[in-house]
């Protein structure tokens, strides 16, 4: 095990809480650390993933860069499956109750994870646990026990949870479980740090009580930034459409980052990349002063982005076919054709279907939203009205976007 003895202890409390939201608290954090090198005891690392939605985004990445920081500096990682919590559902930032998943459907979500966090963590260093192992064979006497530790008005701190109770909304009890049994994990881990987003600092703070109330000594809870998506304003989130997935192909991977704004270029860069924060304060500086194109940025940060998931290569040839695509207004040379016979009724099919139908959209109501905004088209004719049933010929390029084309094929 290395555990860097050369890195003084208070070298690895600031890269460890560089680019953090919170630490709770820094004091223990150099206690821990100091005491794993005494020890030479890797400190236990916990991420807890929720598997109602299988697909990592960037915006996932932000915390599983900082779990590799952590593993560099030789310390053991648990990246925790909650596939018996996930059975609730994470209130945190649900304005509703969330519909419980079945065991299959959480055991599914959870085997594509393994693969896709890997593209960042060290899997020689990596362990995989799953909660059910110690929440399933728990009896009701072990969760009134469990819940004997925490009051009601505790619980409804949650600003969730007040919230739906100050608008009239219900709130159930098994969804008061999930905290509890969240923080019994770090009891049954002995999980030394905790990470999270800042959207899941009741949970942290939570498993932090439970511990001691179990006599174990409390995690350190590393609270990091939540990442706004390509919108430039809303959590990256795939419902939204505002993602871009660490699974995605390297040209839209590529197109996405080339399409966020410019306000967003230094913040993604601190949170996505390893460029120094030296370099990244003459970026902003430089852009203040407009002395560089925030578009020369936005390539650099893309080929990063792409290298880091793909290879040199692909990004390579994903900013070629953008630079063919965009800065001279052409389409791409390879377009994916898409079989849509079975959308037609007399030749014809609502937009809206199209849309959805070709995967363009997560739904209906964005795909109304991206034809209102004009950004769909038909062999270069804008379609601006989402009632529209349009006349599909064999051929015919849709495209939606900047970035998203077909070559739509009819029997």
């Amino acid at each position: 095990m290395d555990l860097h003895p050369d890195m003084a202890v208070k070298e690895q409390v600031r890269v460890l809480t560089e680019n953090t939201a919170e630490v709770v608290n820094e004091e223990e954090l150099a206690a821990k650390l100091r005491k794993s090198r005494e020890t030479d005891r890797p400190l236990k690392v916990k991420l807890g993933l929720d598997p109602s939605a299988p697909d990592i985004h960037l915006g996932h990445t932000v915390v599983l860069r900082k779990m590799r920081q952590f593993q560099d500096l030789g310390h053991e990682v648990i990246c925790l499956i909650g596939d018996f919590t996930g059975r609730v559902g994470d209130p945190s930032g649900a304005s509703d109750t969330r519909r419980q998943l079945t065991e299959d459907e959480v055991r599914e979500n959870a085997q594509t994870y393994a693969e896709q966090v890997f593209k960042i963590l060290d899997p020689e260093r990596t362990t995989m646990q799953f909660n059910s192992r110690w929440l399933a064979p728990m009896t009701f006497s072990d969760l009134i026990e469990l819940a004997s530790h925490i009051t009601v008005a505790r619980m409804i701190e949650r600003n969730d949870f007040a919230e739906r109770m100050r608008s009239d909304r219900p709130v159930y009890v098994h969804e008061f479980f999930y905290p509890l049994m969240q923080g019994y994990d770090s009891v049954a881990l002995e999980a030394d740090v905790e990470l999270g987003g800042t959207d899941q600092r009741f949970n942290l703070m939570m498993a932090r009580d439970i511990q001691r109330a179990y006599g174990v000594e409390p995690e350190v809870a590393v609270l990091m930034p939540v990442l706004e998506g390509t919108d430039g304003e809303r959590k990256m989130s795939k419902s939204l459409g505002n993602y871009i997935g660490v699974t995605e192909d390297p040209g839209s991977m590529f197109g996405k980052v080339m399409s966020i704004s410019d306000d967003m270029i230094i913040r993604y860069f601190q949170h996505l990349t390893d460029v120094p924060a030296d370099e990244m304060a003459g970026m902003k500086e430089h852009m203040r002063r407009r002395e560089v194109n925030p578009r020369d940025l936005k390539v650099k940060l893309a080929l990063k982005l792409v290298s880091s998931y793909h290879d040199a290569d692909a990004a390579e040839r994903a900013e070629a076919a953008f630079a063919e695509v965009f800065s001279r207004g052409g389409q791409p040379e390879d377009i994916e054709e898409i079989d849509v016979t079975q959308m037609l009724e007399g030749g014809r099919v609502w937009i809206v279907h199209l849309i959805s139908g070709c995967d363009f959209a997560s739904s209906n109501s964005e795909a109304r939203r991206l034809v209102q905004q004009g950004a769909v088209s038909l062999d270069g004719d804008k379609v601006t009205d989402p009632t529209q049933q349009v006349l599909i010929t064999d051929g015919m390029v849709l495209r939606v976007g900047k970035r998203r084309f077909a070559r739509l094929r009819r029997g």
